[in-house]
């Protein structure tokens, strides 16, 4: 069981973003930006292309509400999209907001007190739709 799905079973705590009947988002606790989010399928499949093309392009369609909430709440030029899956083997989809290429660098990492992500959970959940 990958640290994902500990996250989506209720194990682990997370900063819930918003879920439906297969997907999951929640906040990036060593994020590169500030509403710097994570969307899973709630199934546990290591690589993203090797999703059933349903369940993929619905990913991309929960993202995409998932990002548009995140452009509400996190001031930014975009919606960084990331697809890299090699840290954890559960199929994942990193939104960034940022306003340079420079934003999408993954070796930086920004520190946010438990407070502040709380918050920004709060707010993009309030502008999810």
């Amino acid at each position: 069981m990958t640290i994902f799905s500990k996250i989506i079973a209720g194990d682990i705590p997370c900063y819930k973003i918003a879920e439906d009947e297969h997907y999951f988002a929640f906040l990036d606790i060593a994020p590169s930006a500030k509403g710097h989010t994570l969307v899973v399928p709630k199934i546990e499949v290591d690589y993203i292309f090797d999703l059933e093309d349903t369940l993929l392009a619905g990913m991309h369609i929960f993202a995409k509400k998932v990002a548009k909430a995140i452009e509400k709440t996190v001031t930014c030029q975009r919606i960084g999209v990331a697809i890299i899956g090699l840290e954890v083997p559960h199929a994942h989809i990193h939104l960034i907001p940022i306003n340079t290429m420079a934003d999408m660098d993954f070796r930086k990492k920004i520190t946010i007190s438990k407070e502040e992500l709380q918050e920004i959970a709060e707010k993009i959940r309030e502008n999810f739709v």
